[in-house]
């Protein structure tokens, strides 16, 4: 797959090694925003769609051999106009960079005009560069001597696009974000005996020297000792010692900057920034709540919250928001061993909260309560937004089409739907109400970290709830506040991709659709 991809202008009489053209599902007649396109093409696009193997159907994708204009011309379908959305342009861009990647096309001419009327410029700029950035990612990092890639020669390193001037902008912004996304990704794929909590806090340490964010970590020592007693239990058994990374983003104005000695000078984080949690359990055995069967595979993707978090802060820098930013990743191994906790302990949370463990299975909401207690009361932020592949039940509930929403705040829950509908990454909004905090609560403790099987997707939230905020412990939080809960569509498995969009892996869900939430705050 291709290294860069990068926008390129048009070079006056050099030829593109093919051109793509999105149209619509049964566009027997050339609309008259490309028919200078097809006139250039000396009527290709009309000729191919005279052709019965020619499908503009949504996500299709036909390669023709036009005799001039270009090597080859790309047909992609976009499906049916009045079904028309932004995933179907993200879909028809993906299945486009496949194809190109397989033909080794270094100049792609783009062209989006047939859709002129039913997408602003850019937004369709956006979604074709989301579309190519998730086709792009190709994880071949643990790829042995078995593998092999007959058509890597014809390959080529990196791809020039050639597109409309007005799509430019939205473009290279989803390509930035994109990055980002890449990174959550990859951090998500790469397996438990490499991406432990120490692995993890030395790629986010090299990810904030390299795009300018701030990085502190609380190492396991310091964390006991701030009464950080979820993500000290939780993480006494790993490979390596439990942290909590924080990513810092103060703002465009306030970022951190380098002097003419090019020594940097960091810059105090402002107050009030928009916090982001996100659950990064590098593996997850249940602990001696031990999962059975092969239930057990997989849950290297039990740190795909947190790699989102790491994802979106990348793509913050990237894009230089004027926006303060805070990204905390607690880091921490579920594994057992004679120090592991048990159920049946009782620890006792950053804020005072004591928790009875009914359920060593139920450790992301542990390692999150910490985070969130000690993140409102450090920084004082404005809005807070938690992801986690937190609960089984969230799937039961949703399946694979969306992720499950609790939002405290209609402000906040109607930025997430404007956000939700741009990125076209789903949110369903699910009830949390004084009724389901009872329900965590314990005989011997504050609190259980797991009750019956009743509301079993709304647990997770409803003991969260304890946490966001000075006077969360008795009361439901005030402070802006969404837990958005990713288990179904943070990882696909075999077919399970109900969009199209991703093969079997990660999928980075929430990069895009956080960064859009920032970017239009």
């Amino acid at each position: 797959m291709y290294r860069d991809i990068r926008r390129a202008r048009r070079a006056g009489r050099s030829k593109p090694d093919a051109v793509a053209v999105f149209l619509y599902e049964r566009a027997d007649v050339v609309s008259a925003a490309c028919r200078e396109l097809d006139r250039r093409l000396d009527g290709a696009i009309a000729d191919a769609l005279k052709r019965r193997e020619v499908s503009t159907a949504r996500g299709r994708v036909s390669t023709l051999y036009p005799a001039a204009g270009a090597d080859r011309l790309l047909i992609c379908g976009l499906g049916k106009a009045e079904a028309f959305d932004a995933n179907a342009l993200r879909l028809a861009a993906t299945r486009l960079l496949r194809a190109a990647d397989a033909a080794g096309v270094q100049r792609l001419e783009v062209s989006a005009a047939a859709l002129a009327d039913d997408i602003e410029p850019d937004a369709a700029g956006a979604a074709i560069g989301d579309g190519f950035a998730i086709a792009r990612f190709d994880f071949n990092a643990f790829k042995g001597a078995a593998h092999s890639d007959d058509s890597s020669s014809a390959k080529a390193a990196e791809l020039n696009v050639m597109l409309d001037d007005e799509l430019a902008e939205g473009f290279d912004r989803a390509l930035a974000v994109g990055q980002g996304q890449r990174t959550a990704r990859e951090l998500a794929a790469t397996p438990p005996n490499v991406a432990n909590p120490a692995y993890v806090v030395d790629r986010c340490r090299k990810l904030a020297r390299e795009v300018g964010l701030r990085c502190t970590v609380i190492d396991a020592k310091k964390a006991e000792k701030l009464g950080m007693g979820g993500i000290s239990a939780v993480g006494r058994a790993g490979s390596t010692p439990p942290a909590l990374i924080a990513l810092e983003w103060p703002g465009r104005s306030r970022s951190t900057s380098r002097s003419k000695n090019k020594k940097k000078t960091s810059q105090r984080m402002p107050s009030h920034p928009v916090m982001l949690v996100g659950k990064a359990v590098t593996f997850d055995t249940g602990g001696y709540s031990l999962k059975v069967g092969g239930s057990m595979q997989g849950m290297k993707y039990d740190k795909c919250g947190g790699m989102t978090v790491i994802g979106v802060m990348e793509a913050v820098a990237r894009l230089k928001l004027d926006l303060p930013v805070v990204g905390l990743i607690p880091a921490v191994e579920n594994m057992i061993d004679e120090q592991a906790y048990r159920v049946d302990d009782i620890i006792k949370l950053y804020n005072g909260v004591t928790v009875e463990v009914t359920n060593t299975d139920a450790e992301g909401r542990l390692i999150l309560a910490d985070a969130l207690a000690y993140g409102t009361e450090h920084y004082q932020p404005r809005a807070v937004l938690d992801l986690a592949t937190l609960t089984g039940g969230v799937v039961v509930a949703l399946g694979s089409y969306c992720a499950g929403l609790w939002c405290n705040d209609d402000d906040l829950n109607r930025r997430l739907e404007t956000a939700s509908t741009a990125a076209g990454e789903r949110l369903w909004r699910m009830p949390l109400w004084n009724e389901h905090r009872d329900q965590m609560k314990s005989t011997h403790a504050d609190l259980t970290n797991s009750a019956d099987r009743e509301a079993h997707p709304i647990q997770g939230a409803a003991f969260l709830s304890y946490f966001v905020g000075d006077k969360a412990a008795t009361e439901m939080p005030t402070l802006p506040w969404a837990h958005i809960d990713i288990a179904g569509v943070a990882s696909v498995k075999g077919d399970a991709d109900k969009s199209g969009l991703y093969g079997k892996g990660p999928t980075g869900f929430g990069v895009r659709l956080l960064t859009e939430l920032l970017r239009e705050w």
